[in-house]
């Protein structure tokens, strides 16, 4: 990008935050018509990539102390929230799944099991991307396994489902986890900081696992739709575990033991009371830790995402200062009006304006904006506001339609298999499908479990 064109894309997003201020001061106090144009301010960068995205996560510092929204103190106090060092965790051991190409060995395992029909691998490849996703960056993961699917045929149609489905069930499975993508860790740890009680690991998993297999049916039998003809070549290459992959395995599975052993069963079990941040930082740092050696910090300290560290601590800012303010307030007020419907209907209409804003927005700043003002809306008039947070939650996961909606739709687009008109119209389907069950589910099945 030259810097003229980085000059246009800045002035552009100062321009909007101007618009916005102005807007919002007829109606708001300056406090929160300052905040609204500082996130349109952040969510333009963010999206235009006027600035680095690090550089624009770290302006609440600057902006919010300046503007009377908030202390610097009251600012940075988020960028050290526990919810960033779980997450710190997991990518640690997900630097080394990387380093030793266990991944690798795990899609072989995943692609093993199904028939090699071009449905099969549709399946194989969705279900293999939403399981590596609930535990990596959905970026990563679709990463990772595009070059394998577009090296299974020769055929454009059928390497556009393929691409399709890898990025897909990549988004389908980032919410399977607690630490699968930004949204949920936003809430786990804002619910905390609300006193809220929080969703264990494990419960979280059980809680969300219908919708994401079904999801995966669904997203896997429209994809292969008409394929039935068509021709696809298996050729990846089958290797044993060396030392190393047996090493991360088996940390990977102490640490899935530790945390269902941690997770508490109510009213049976009480768990071991450990928090969840520490025993995923833990078993991260332990890579480091003779005789594993899988980690070396000169080696692999440019591969920890301190930028996507920053975006949590700006939306968790964010988040504060919409109530600092008093605007997550305002807003829930309009929401209440609302309420007086059932909540059936309300929880169609949460799920409904999240999954098409998220397509516009980063999911992320989304997400840091809406629960604050559910959790007022809650508050104010005792609709159950861990049911409604989880709802947005996920329904900010599940952007299908555009290239520009989340990372794995991207990468998707930039195979050159996938045009716009194509993912649109897939994701229109599946946002609707989305909404449908994310609504089912947590009206049959959430409501009377959280």
């Amino acid at each position: 990008m030259s810097t003229q064109e980085q000059v246009k894309k800045i002035a552009l997003a100062a321009v909007l935050a101007a618009i916005a201020f102005g807007l919002m001061i007829t109606s708001f106090t300056p406090q929160q018509s300052g905040l609204i144009a500082a996130i349109v301010l952040m969510v333009t960068l963010w999206s235009n990539e006027g600035l680095p995205l690090a550089v624009v996560s770290l302006l609440p510092i600057v902006m919010f102390p300046a503007m009377g929204i908030l202390t610097t103190k009251a600012t940075t106090v988020n960028y050290a929230n526990p919810i960033i060092y779980l997450f710190l965790g997991g990518f640690l051991i997900a630097i080394a799944v990387e380093k030793t190409g266990l991944h690798k060995w795990i899609a072989n395992k995943m692609l093993g099991i199904f028939p090699s029909s071009v449905r099969g691998i549709i399946f194989a490849l969705i279900i293999t991307s939403g399981l590596l996703s609930s535990v990596l960056s959905n970026t990563t993961t679709t990463l990772l396994l595009l070059p394998i699917a577009l090296f299974l045929t020769d055929e454009v149609k059928v390497k556009m489902r393929l691409a399709l489905g890898i990025a897909y069930g990549a988004s389908i499975g980032g919410i399977l986890t607690p630490i699968g993508t930004p949204p949920n860790l936003i809430l786990m740890g804002l619910m905390d900081e609300f006193g809220m009680k929080t969703i264990p690991f494990m419960q979280w998993i059980m809680l969300v696992a219908p919708l994401v297999f079904v999801m995966f049916i669904v997203v896997g039998f429209i994809l292969s739709i008409g394929l039935k003809d068509h021709h696809i070549e298996e050729n990846l290459e089958k290797k044993s575990l060396d030392g190393n992959q047996k090493r991360v395995l088996g940390i990977l599975a102490g640490l899935i033991l530790l945390l269902l052993i941690n997770a508490p069963i109510k009213p049976y079990y009480s768990g071991l009371g450990l928090s969840e941040p520490a025993i995923l930082l833990g078993a991260g740092l332990l890579l480091f830790v003779p005789p594993l050696n899988i980690l070396n910090w000169m080696e692999d300290k440019e591969n920890i995402p301190y930028r996507i560290m920053f975006l949590f601590g700006a939306g968790f800012a964010i988040a504060a200062a919409f109530t600092k303010t008093g605007m997550a307030g305002e807003i829930a007020n309009y929401l209440i009006s609302f309420t007086g419907l059932s909540l059936l209907t309300f929880i169609v209409i949460v799920a409904t304006m999240i999954t098409f804003t998220t397509e516009i927005t980063s999911n992320t700043a989304l997400i840091s904006i809406m629960l604050p003002i559910l959790y007022e809306v809650g508050q104010k008039t005792g609709v159950d506001a861990t049911l409604i947070m989880m709802v947005a939650t996920v329904c900010a996961s599940y952007a299908f339609m555009l290239p520009i909606a989340t990372p794995p739709n991207a990468i998707a687009m930039s195979s050159g298999v996938v045009n716009v008109r194509t993912m649109a119209a897939y994701g229109f389907v599946f946002n609707i499908v989305g909404i449908i069950l994310i609504v089912t589910i947590a009206y049959t099945y959430w409501r009377g479990v959280l």
